[in-house]
This record gives structure tokens, C-alpha cells and sequence, in this order.
């Protein structure tokens, strides 16, 4: 099944009001086509125009003595339509200026003339064409947007002092952005002023001249090059000077403490996902770096994280297809289907060869090789140029460094409970080391939290046996994603046995008669229930870890919202010497996030001087791993709404998919791939999938939007049959249908059965 929608737009700022109907903005259209086709009919090309202007420019001058108000007046007018219009012809009427009226009158004529025509054009552009040209010119428009955002009137100016830019492509443009006319308006009244006046002076020697492209001479072009270039760059030499004053007055203080040499280039506290990117990179460039961490190299991920929660869901999927092999005509050995046939030691003992294995890939070993200079111990950072670490041995080496990485990582968040530490509770950093204490998987387990720690635990405990109750205080499951998504999610984890309570809030915890147990309560209808259990686990969110490494004494201040480090666009702190990177930087606490943040702080940590980077999220994939997968690029529903965007959706069911009615069982494959697209267009804004390989199949639209490619390049792909990346496909051509233009298919209807006779 396919489905296309198009939202209305929370945002009709430049949307034409009123009269302003489809009806009339095609007849206008036309009507100025109808002009500008006139004009190129009628107009002589630019060297007859000259000679005839030469020709009659005695009988001009002898026209303006005798009526000048009037001459004035019908040249202002002719030269106001052919700059809304935009049509060849006003360099020529900008030499007549100077030849008929002299430099003062035709200075005012042209100059006035021309800005109010610009404007008018620009009027126009965004009124009548405005919808079209952004869908079509997206991208382009909004780098345009942001520029405009951050240098103002100074980017138009640098157009508007620049002769070889063309007039109407401006106007054209700017009427796409969201600049004020008035503004427009006077930028540009001040920016073609000094090429005006060039060619009204030309004009004034109108015999002379043989060509337009005569009046702008190497010199002249040159400078106005020169001024209009000075004028672009004007707000990256702001940004320098600011920049730099601003690094002046904060390293002010600290000045007396800036060593005369360094030790190393770059040193990279945290050892994590980010951590260890930011090192190889710096290795890999050539540079000195010093990797120090206070536990284990491989992090969170690694250790707590993604590496043994995976080996978890894929033990807990091989027994779900042992419980549900009689759906696919296998009957497994009766033991098997018993609860007690789970041997829990040797599943933990798995988990733990799984990170063994994987371990090497972040071994100190491995990063010395490469160049690294791995430290061990806890780093305190006392200036913005020297790093202090904290041996095992209690001993501390100072490390003076040109660039820091802060690659601190992030930690569960502790709700505050009543009892809770009184019953135990485990966290996604505890909760390994307490299963493997454990001879048998705990029986009833609460886990506290919707989000896709919760989820994805919640789930694998279920189907490995135990009876889990999920607590949720907020209304649905993954409220990050669309509600349609939240509902495949609890659904399949009720299927799976879990017991999920959303919009219930936790209240206390209990211990009594050797009885643990927690008592929520439904927020809609106040009634309380209590729920025992064997295990508690907490995975209600993580928050970046900023304390224990300096930050407060050297007077940065954590973002009170996020509560991570603030860093700007560069992934710099206040210092400009600091940088962050991963879930200490947030926002996205992902570990590809992290190491992408990586490259970024590192590369311009050790060569910003020269060039920097600012760090691009568009394109970041996350998935989570419940069954089936949810997995996610760019925008989704809520967030297009929430932005204001308009949208189209393409939507496509895996029950309509051959690969995915292969692999299921007595119940039909749930799961589909949702594209949302530029309405008419094919480009794609984001991509949601639930299917068992969401996280695999996303790899191709995050590979299509980060190369700018369409559904159109999906659908002509070759994808192997039978695959779940055939959804991909399948889905494009969903979209493909809705956008067939019907009057082709009649076309086509009448000439096969013109061909058939």
C-alpha cells in the first residue's frame, strides 16, 4: 500500500494573500512574457541600438530643451520597465542617461530608476515564482538563507557593487530569501550607485564609444572587482577581528601560563568512541597526540553499551526463533521450549568473548602502534595549554599541549526515587556486571524507560523468558518518532510478552519480606499499582559527564538546557584552544555521531588556523535495535511539522514485500519505508524504515542525501531480488505513480492505439 500526503505549511510568509490567486499569478505570468517576447522582438541589438542613440542623440538633446519634465519622465518610465523586466538593453540606456541629461540628471534617472525596477523585480520573483524556484533551487536557496542570516545586507552589496554579476539574476534570487524589499531596496540603491555613475560618465562622451563592454576598461572593472570583493569578505574580517579579540580577552589571564614549547600537538581526553577517532586522525596526520583515559580504552560503547547489549538482542532473537519454530514447519526438541534450557552463565559468557574479540580494534596496543601516546589515568586540564594527568600510581604528569579534545562521554541519569538505592536498581553502565553475577536470568524485571535503551532491553529480556513491565511516564514509546512508529514498537514488544505502562510515572521503591517493588502511578487516572521484582533497571536517559576534568575552574560554563559543554559551530568551546566532541558536546548520544564530531574537532583543533569546518548533522542515521528495527535519516513527520516545512510522504508496507512474506511466520510482516520529499519533487528530506534490517537498508538513503540524489536514482538502482532493500526501491516507485503527469499517459493511451489501428 502507498500513500502521499501534503501537509499544509505552518509558514505562508512570501505565499501570495488576497487577490493573489493561482488565477491571477498566471495571467500575470503571462502577461510579463508576453512583454519580455515583445521586447526581444522589437529591440535592436546592442551595436544598432548604439548607432541609432549616436544618430539621434542631436535630436534627442534638442527633444529634452524643449519638454525636458516630459523627457525625463518617459525615460524614467522605459527604464524602469526594462529593469523589472530584466531584459537586455539597460547598459545602453545607462550611456543615454549620460548623452541626453548630462551626469547630474542622468545619475539621479538611472540610479533611481534602476533600484526601484530591481525591487519591483524582485517583488515579482518572490510573489509569482517564489514556490516553484525553491522547490526546484532548494539547496542553493537556503545557503543562500543562511548566509544572508549571518552577514546581512553586506552579502547583497558584494553582489551589487560586482558589474559582471547580472542584474536579474539577483533580483531573481533574493526574492527567494526571506530580505525585507525595503532593505533590498536600499542596498541596492547603494550598490549599483558607483557603477552607474561609470556608465552615465561614459555616456557622456557617447561618440567615442563603439561597444557597452567598452565603458567598463580593465582599470575601472577591476576596481569595482576589488570594492565589491572587500565587501564580501568584510564580514568573514568582522568574524577574524571579533574572533580574535575574543581569544585575546579570554586567554588574557591565563597568559603568563602559556608555555614557549609544547610537548604535543594535541592532547584527547576519553578514550571512547570519540576519543579514539580524534587520535587516529591526528596520528594519521602526521601530528603528536596523547590519548589519556581514566579506565578502559573502547568506552561506554564498547564495555556497556552498544558491543554487549547487541549480543544480548541477538541471543535473545535465536530464542525467539526457537519459541516460534513451529510457525515455519520446524518442530524444535521439546527442551528447548523450556524456560529452565536457558543457560544464562554461558550466554554471559558469550557476551564477555564478544567485547573480548572486538577489544583489539580499541587496544592501547593497537593506537601506540599507530603513533599514539596512550596514557592511563585521570586528566584534569588547568589551562587552556596544559593538561594535568593523574597516574595510577598517584604521581602527576603535566602535559603541555597546543589543542585540546574533550571526548568525555556521558553517563546514565539516576531518577531521584524514594528507595531506590535501598531496593538496587541497575544502570546501562552496571547492569552487565550484575547479570554476570547472576546463575539464571532474573524473572521479573522493570526496566524505567521508553526510549531505545528500554525498549531494546525490554524486549530481549522478554524473549529470553523473563516477565518484563516497561514504565514510561511520557504517552507512547520513542517519542523522538512518529506516533505511527511508537505503535509498531509497543505492539511488538506487548507480541514479545513485555508489559508496557506509558504515561505512568514512578513514585517509590519498596524492600519488604525479601520482597522488592516499585509503585507507579497512571497519570490520566491517578490509580496506583505496585509491581515486583528481581531487577530494576534504570534507562531513563544519559547526560554528558562534566565534572572531574577542570571545567569549572577554568570558567566554562555548561549549557543549562542540554547539559553538555556549548561549543559553536566548529565543535570549539569559549577556549579557543578546546574542543569537544561526542556525547560531552551533544546533542545526539549515538557513537557515530561521536566519532563524526571527531574528525571535525580534530581537524580544525590542529589546522583551524588555516581552515576550518563546521560540523554537518544532515545527514546522521540512527537506529534502534528492537524487533523490527527502527532506523531514521534526516527529518521524520513530527519534525518537518514542528519546522513548518512543506512535505510529501511516500509510504510503502513490507507486507506488499516478496522478501519480507518469505521470512514471516503465521502473522504478516509489519513494517514499512515512509520518504519524506520537496512536494512534486524527489528529493528527499528524511527516510523512516521499520523492518527487521532498518539499519542496513538506511544506508542507501543516507548515501543518496548526503550526494544529493533523488527517489529517481533509488528507483533506477538494480537491487537484488528477493531483498528487504528492495522496499527502497519499491517505495520510489510509489512515488514515481503519484507523479506521473496524466496528460502523458493520455498521449500515450491515444498513440498505442493509434499504433494498434
Amino acid at each position: 500500500m502507498t500513500e502521499t500526503r501534503l501537509p499544509k505549511p505552518k509558514d505562508e510568509r512570501h505565499a501570495p494573500r488576497g487577490r493573489w490567486t493561482p488565477g491571477w499569478r498566471v495571467g500575470l505570468l503571462l502577461a510579463l512574457a508576453a512583454l519580455v517576447a515583445l521586447w526581444w522582438w522589437l529591440a535592436p541589438d546592442e551595436a544598432s541600438g548604439l548607432a541609432a542613440l549616436k544618430a539621434q542623440q542631436a535630436a534627442l538633446l534638442d527633444w529634452y530643451q524643449e519638454s525636458p519634465w516630459q523627457v525625463r519622465a518617459s525615460f524614467f518610465g522605459l527604464y524602469l520597465l526594462v529593469a523589472t523586466l530584466a531584459v537586455p538593453g539597460i547598459a545602453l540606456l545607462t550611456l543615454a542617461a549620460g548623452a541626453v541629461f548630462g551626469l547630474g540628471w542622468g545619475l539621479v534617472l538611472v540610479s533611481f530608476a534602476s533600484s526601484l525596477g530591481a525591487t519591483l523585480s524582485f517583488w515579482l520573483a518572490r510573489y509569482l515564482l517564489g514556490d516553484l524556484l525553491r522547490a526546484r533551487m532548494g539547496p542553493r536557496v537556503l545557503a543562500m538563507r543562511v548566509r544572508l542570516e549571518r552577514e546581512g545586507a553586506l552579502y547583497l552589496l558584494s553582489l551589487r557593487l560586482i558589474p559582471v554579476v547580472p542584474f536579474g539574476a539577483i533580483n531573481l534570487l533574493m526574492g527567494l530569501t526571506d530580505m525585507r524589499a525595503p532593505t533590498f531596496y536600499a542596498v541596492s540603491q547603494i550598490g549599483m550607485l558607483a557603477s552607474t555613475l561609470v556608465f552615465v560618465s561614459a555616456g557622456q562622451q557617447l561618440g567615442t564609444i563603439h561597444s557597452a563592454s567598452e565603458v567598463l576598461q580593465p582599470g575601472v572593472l577591476g576596481a569595482l572587482l576589488a570594492l565589491g570583493l572587500l565587501v564580501a569578505l568584510m564580514p568573514a574580517l568582522a568574524t577574524r577581528l571579533l574572533e580574535g579579540q575574543r581569544k585575546r580577552k579570554l586567554l588574557a589571564p591565563w597568559r603568563s601560563q602559556r608555555p614557549r614549547q609544547f610537548d604535543t600537538n594535541l592532547v584527547v581526553i576519553g578514550a571512547g568512541a570519540g576519543g579514539l577517532v580524534s587520535a587516529y586522525i591526528a596520528a594519521a596526520a602526521q601530528a603528536k597526540v596523547t590519548l589519556v583515559e581514566a579506565s578502559r580504552l573502547g568506552g561506554d560503547c564498547l564495555h556497556y553499551g552498544c558491543v554487549p547489549s547487541k549480543a544480548l538482542i541477538q541471543s535473545a532473537k535465536v530464542a525467539h526463533q526457537v519459541r516460534t519454530a513451529a510457525q515455519f514447519g520446524v518442530q524444535p526438541p521439546a527442551l528447548a521450549l523450556d524456560a529452565q534450557a536457558l543457560d544464562w552463565p554461558a550466554l554471559m559468557a558469550r557476551i564477555a568473548r564478544v567485547i573480548a574479540s572486538i577489544a583489539p580494534h580499541d587496544s592501547p596496543e593497537r593506537y601506540t602502534a599507530l603513533g599514539v601516546d596512550v596514557l592511563q589515568g585521570h586528566a584534569k586540564i588547568t589551562s587552556p595549554w596544559t593538561v594535568d594527568v593523574t597516574r595510577p600510581d598517584h604521581s602527576v604528569q603535566r602535559i603541555r599541549t597546543r589543542s585540546i579534545v574533550i571526548a568525555a562521554g556521558a553517563q546514565p541519569v539516576v531518577p531521584d526515587l524514594p528507595g531506590l538505592h535501598a531496593v538496587g536498581f541497575a544502570t546501562s553502565d552496571t547492569l552487565w556486571a550484575q547479570l554476570a553475577q547472576c546463575s539464571s536470568l532474573p524473572q521479573r524485571i522493570v526496566v524505567l524507560g521508553g526510549g531505545p535503551i528500554g525498549c531494546e532491553l525490554g524486549q530481549a529480556f522478554a524473549r529470553l523468558g523473563a516477565a518484563v513491565t516497561l514504565v514510561e511516564a511520557g504517552p507512547r514509546l520513542l517519542a523522538r518518532e512518529d506516533a505511527e512508529v511508537s505503535v509498531v514498537v509497543q505492539t511488538a514488544l506487548q507480541m514479545d510478552g513485555v508489559q508496557v505502562l506509558c504515561a505512568h510515572s514512578a513514585l517509590r521503591c519498596d524492600s519488604t519480606n525479601a520482597e522488592k517493588t516499585i509503585t507507579v502511578r497512571d497519570v490520566a487516572t491517578g490509580e496506583d499499582q505496585v509491581l515486583a521484582f528481581d531487577l530494576l533497571v534504570c534507562a531513563v536517559g544519559r547526560r554528558a559527564r562534566l565534572s572531574g576534568y577542570g571545567l569549572d575552574e577554568l570558567g566554562i560554563v555548561v549549557n543549562d538546557t542540554q547539559r553538555t559543554v556549548p561549543t559553536n559551530a566548529y565543535l570549539q568551546t569559549v577556549f579557543p584552544t578546546i574542543y569537544a566532541a561526542g556525547d560531552v558536546a551533544g546533542p545526539y548520544q549515538l557513537t557515530h555521531a561521536a566519532a563524526h564530531q571527531a574528525w571535525y574537532a580534530t581537524v580544525n583543533a590542529l589546522f583551524g588556523d588555516f581552515k576550518r569546518f563546521a560540523a554537518d548533522y544532515r545527514h546522521l542515521p540512527a537506529t534502534t535495535f528492537v524487533a523490527p528495527e527502527v532506523a531514521r535519516v534526516g527529518l521524520n513527520e513530527q519534525e518537518a511539522r514542528a519546522q513548518g516545512l512543506r512535505f510529501e510522504v511516500t509510504r510503502f508496507d513490507l507486507a506488499d514485500l516478496d522478501r519480507a512474506l518469505t521470512d514471516a511466520g503465521s502473522a504478516p510482516p509489519t513494517g514499512f519505508v515512509k520518504v519524506l520529499t520537496v512536494p512534486g519533487k524527489d528529493r528527499i528530506l528524511g527516510a523512516t524504515i521499520v523492518a527487521p534490517q532498518a539499519g542496513d537498508m538506511l544506508a542507501e538513503y543516507v548515501l543518496a542525501m548526503r550526494h544529493g540524489l533523488g527517489l529517481k536514482a533509488i528507483l533506477g538502482t538494480v537491487h537484488a531480488y528477493p531483498t528487504f532493500a528492495e522496499a527502497n526501491k519499491y517505495a520510489a516507485g510509489a512515488w514515481q505513480r503519484a507523479h506521473v503527469p496524466k496528460r502523458l499517459l493520455a498521449w500515450a493511451r491515444a498513440f498505442h492505439a493509434w499504433r494498434r489501428g
